[in-house]
């Protein structure tokens, strides 16, 4: 998706987390950490912060599945004291990530944004960022 054809995804993420118990806060994000949606409850600059987090995170999954030649991410998982961090792959190029109270039921999150990545498809799916200077592939 390029940035002339973004889609605010805002309320897909609105449902996700009203629609889980212990959900907290939602984000969509490009792989590299283009901030493409965010649940209502955040200010902008912590939900760019957020999904910076979210795709250093991502990155680093897919760097140790490369490492371990085990694979492509499917999700990561972060348990923190009180929280859950949930993040997963979300078309190509793009990560949807979740904020949880320690209490939620895991599979249940799991299931439910999966369940949302599905339900959105190729909006999901970003082009990747080309760096000024640098060849773009076709």
């Amino acid at each position: 998706m390029t940035t002339s054809q973004r889609i605010d995804l805002g309320w897909l993420l609105d449902e996700l987390v009203s629609g889980l118990p212990d959900a907290q806060a939602a984000v969509l994000l490009s792989t590299d950490g283009l901030l493409l949606g965010f649940s209502k409850g955040q200010e902008r600059a912590d939900a760019e912060r957020f999904g910076a987090m979210a795709s250093a995170l991502h990155s680093l999954a897919r760097s140790a599945g490369q490492h371990f030649r085990a694979g492509g991410v499917c999700q990561t998982v972060v348990e923190l004291d009180q929280a859950v961090l949930f993040i997963t792959a979300a078309g190509e190029n793009a990560c949807l990530a979740l904020l949880a109270a320690e209490t939620a039921d895991m599979g249940l999150v799991a299931y439910g944004m999966n369940q949302t990545v599905q339900r959105v498809g190729t909006h999901l799916s970003v082009d990747p960022r080309h760096h000024a200077g640098s060849p773009q592939r076709p």
